[in-house]
């Protein structure tokens, strides 16, 4: 009898073990689509047996099992990271580049051709006010498209700031949930296949925003580190970090005045921006610190566009407030009068001279200087030395060695190249995420048609064992019943 009970007993377990492999597998099937979800396997282990001790053998469950590959996951993240850097440079920047024309047709380069042409008109007829009229109109002009272009450049990074913030909360929301999920993960009980996916489900599009580094602890729970040193989820502590426009004081900045810098805090507030190189947050201060302060300027260097707007705007003065709007008479014994400056801006400031630049608004057609006083003096000199600016001859004349449009057109050139090379890196690492995705899915993924495999394998075990409870129950109760006769 205690045999008969004993096998029903055994019967009994294996029924519940593939009652519980069939629910493993019914679950992978219903989240084979979830992010971040790995496929589980029900394992089995076996009892032992024995005629000698009585020992019926059978199965009981063991542990499920996780598919997850840690390295494969830190493939994809890695990715991530990578292609976030390249999408935000490229979002970033490449708005500017229909601003930077370099045909020469419109923006800076077509106002300074079309000013270069005044200054040709002029000096073939020095005295007509129409000419020197059209002088004033194009030098407005082309004041005006230094504004525009500057106003752009500036748009860009107020745009870039605003992008800034936004990566920094999705940040912060993301931590939040990585806190949530070591919450459960430390309660204790067994390992919750949900709250796994949905802690790697975080991680990966967290990677994408900054650069991470995460360690599993030995209470289940998950760190995640920026650039692998500045916390932002410690087991159910998260530290949060906030975005900030400022100019950096140390070491002390060469323009105070500048455009102040993107920067990174940690819940401290000290500085980590040099943390964080890559991934989303890492591509905007890239393209926001570096490209467009290199453009507009910042605590620390002028900005090209502003070294060129300064550069135009000094030489045009120098050459008209050296010339003379009259010769000195002799007779009358009046005094030559001298030409007065064409340009103005804001002297104090290095990085806001494109933007400021205009024309001095107390200039009127009959000041602008045409005699060159020499010797030997020339009646439409100033306006020859001026047109001259167009192919230059001297140092005078140049910026860094190049003509006025050619310094624009490597300027130009510099940011098309940085947009070109965020394109062709975007795609580049974008095809590495989706080779690193496809390993991951291989290698842990779920594969509906092996679990549906599976489901059979285990239904049939599971009816199996059912017939031997019911086998095993008749031969109880015959044997009960045989008893019962006999007494």
């Amino acid at each position: 009898m205690s045999n008969l009970l004993s096998a029903l007993g055994s019967a009994g377990d294996a029924v519940s073990v593939f009652e519980r492999a069939i629910a493993v597998t019914q679950n992978n099937i219903a989240n084979s689509s979830t992010p971040g979800y790995v496929e589980q396997t029900a394992t089995f282990d076996a009892l032992p047996f024995s005629s000698v001790s009585g020992a019926t053998g059978g199965v009981i469950t063991g542990p499920v099992t996780s598919a997850r590959n840690i390295y494969a996951e830190s493939s994809v993240q890695q990715a991530q990271t990578a292609l976030g850097t390249w999408q935000e440079q490229v979002n970033t920047l490449q708005g500017l580049q229909t601003n930077f024309d370099i045909t020469g047709a419109a923006g800076i380069p077509g106002a300074l051709n079309t000013l270069f042409s005044a200054f040709s008109t002029w000096a073939a007829s020095p005295n007509d006010s129409t000419a020197r009229q059209t002088v004033l109109t194009s030098a407005q002009g082309l004041s005006t498209a230094f504004q525009q272009q500057a106003a752009a450049v500036s748009a860009a990074a107020t745009s870039a700031d605003s992008e800034l913030g936004s990566l920094v909360s999705q940040v912060n929301t993301l931590a939040g949930k990585i806190r949530q999920d070591n919450i459960q993960s430390s309660a204790g009980g067994p390992a919750d296949s949900a709250v796994d996916a949905d802690l790697y489900n975080n991680l990966e599009q967290l990677a994408q925003i900054v650069p991470i580094t995460a360690l599993k602890e030995s209470n289940g729970s998950t760190s995640v580190l920026i650039g692998g040193q500045t916390p932002l989820v410690i087991g159910q502590q998260q530290y949060t970090i906030s975005s900030n426009i400022a100019v950096p004081t140390n070491p002390p900045p060469a323009n105070p005045a500048g455009p102040p810098s993107a920067q990174i805090l940690d819940s401290n507030g000290n500085d980590i921006t040099a943390q964080i190189t890559t991934g989303q947050i890492g591509g905007v201060l890239q393209a926001r610190n570096g490209t467009l302060a290199q453009l507009q300027g910042d605590a620390n260097q002028p900005g090209s566009l502003n070294q060129l707007a300064q550069a135009v705007a000094d030489r045009v003065n120098t050459l008209l407030t050296g010339g003379n709007v009259t010769n000195a008479d002799p007779v009358s014994g009046a005094a030559a009068v001298p030409g007065v400056a064409l340009f103005t801006y804001d002297a104090t400031n290095p990085a806001a001279t494109a933007g400021t630049l205009s024309v001095n608004p107390e200039i009127t057609p009959g000041q602008l200087a045409a005699i060159d006083p020499g010797p030997p003096e020339v009646d439409n000199g100033i306006p020859l030395k001026l047109a001259n600016l167009a192919t230059p001859q001297n140092a005078a004349d140049e910026i860094n060695n190049m003509s006025y449009t050619q310094f624009y057109g490597t300027m130009a050139g510099q940011l098309g190249t940085a947009i070109s090379t965020a394109q062709g890196n975007q795609t580049t690492t974008q095809d590495a995420l989706t080779q690193a995705q496809t390993l991951r899915q291989q290698g842990s993924g779920v594969d509906l048609n092996s679990e549906a495999i599976k489901v059979l394998q285990f239904q049939q075990a599971y009816d199996a064992a059912s017939k031997m409870v019911t086998i095993l129950d008749q031969l109880t109760q015959n044997f009960l019943d045989a008893i019962q006769l006999v007494q």
